[in-house]
């Protein structure tokens, strides 16, 4: 009897370039200790030219799989989130499932910004739920440094490129997702966003002149919701699953900012030890940091039998999402 959907595999991949703040002092007005201070990324991770957002999901998505013990073949389904896909049209799930080598399971594309994975992963649970399906492969990955305008040091000393993924399948015992929660709120669509390149705003030679086809991004604002939903999704977690602060392992924040980490860290009352974050050496991958830094816990032996891992995300549109693990 199926009592949950768990995760049974996970794998990461982030590109060898790695761009530091020094290197970044060079090409923009900013500088290593303005950086630290307001972010606390001394490094990201750049992917180089040929590479592509589906290239960098399968190196993630075959680690995922090899752990799991899984073929592609075996696959039921494959859920990519991206903001950065590689065409508009198809899916990058197309490209991945190809390039795996999976057979004509389902696949598709997910856009949910920096809470991508957690969405997909509450997708994958129904699917493993109902019985519908067996083995799912859920990806978050993002390209981000194509889509930076280099000479805005707001935003171009943030975004950097990885994936990383999870394989999901059904649990007999108590492990697994405990629970989840999403939510958006479209009153906030202004503070970060890439305003070309779709319907609203075709592309043309306005929009290439205007940078519209870069992300765009309201620091001050963005922070200070960015923060409270956080908080707030970890306490509806806590409250639906009656558990307390103390009954967590780690907290596992979409690695956007260090401030915003340790701010909602704070207003939970979790330990600082509790709190996992490599956002100093990654950076701010979007929908690819969560489950990066889960499969770096995973793969350092972190995690143990029965811990209670919570994840909580926001992101672009605004969406703000919880997950409750019991490893």
């Amino acid at each position: 009897m199926i009592k949950r959907a768990r995760i049974v595999g996970t794998g990461s991949y982030v590109p060898d370039k790695i761009l530091t703040n020094q290197d970044l002092e060079k090409i923009v007005d900013t500088s290593d200790e303005w950086i630290t201070t307001r972010t606390g990324i001394k490094e990201r991770r750049i992917a180089p030219e040929g590479v592509y957002t589906s290239i960098l999901a399968m190196e993630a998505a075959k680690k995922a799989l090899e752990q799991a013990e899984v073929s592609p073949k075996e696959l039921d389904l494959i859920i990519c989130s991206t903001i950065s896909p590689d065409q508009p049209l198809p899916s990058t799930a197309a490209f991945i499932q190809h390039g795996l080598g999976a057979n004509t399971c389902g696949a598709f594309d997910m856009a949910a910004a920096c809470s991508g994975f957690l969405y997909g992963i509450t997708v994958a649970e129904q699917f493993i739920l109902t019985g519908k399906y067996k083995r799912i492969l859920v990806i978050g990955v993002e390209l981000l440094s194509r889509v930076m305008d280099w000479e805005d040091r707001a935003t171009c000393i943030l975004f950097a490129d990885g994936a990383g993924a999870a394989v999901i399948m059904p649990s007999e015992d108590d492990r697994g997702i405990v629970h989840t929660i999403m939510h958006i709120d479209g009153a906030f669509t202004d503070y970060l966003h890439i305003p070309g390149g779709g319907m609203r705003y075709v592309s043309s030679h306005e929009t290439l002149n205007n940078k519209m086809h870069f992300v765009k991004m309201r620091g001050n604002e963005l922070f200070k919701v960015a923060t409270r939903f956080m908080e707030n999704v970890s306490r509806e977690i806590m409250e639906q699953t009656k558990i307390s602060i103390d009954d967590i392992k780690y907290f596992i924040p979409h690695q956007a900012n260090q401030r915003i980490s340790i701010a909602v860290a704070e207003r939970l009352g979790l330990p600082m030890e509790k709190l996992y974050s490599n956002i100093d050496r990654i950076g701010n991958t979007s929908s690819a940091s969560i489950p990066i830094a889960l499969d770096e816990l995973n793969r350092a032996y972190k995690l143990d039998k029965g811990d209670l891992i919570l994840l909580a995300s926001f992101g672009a549109g605004v969406t703000w999402a919880g997950v409750l693990l019991k490893w």
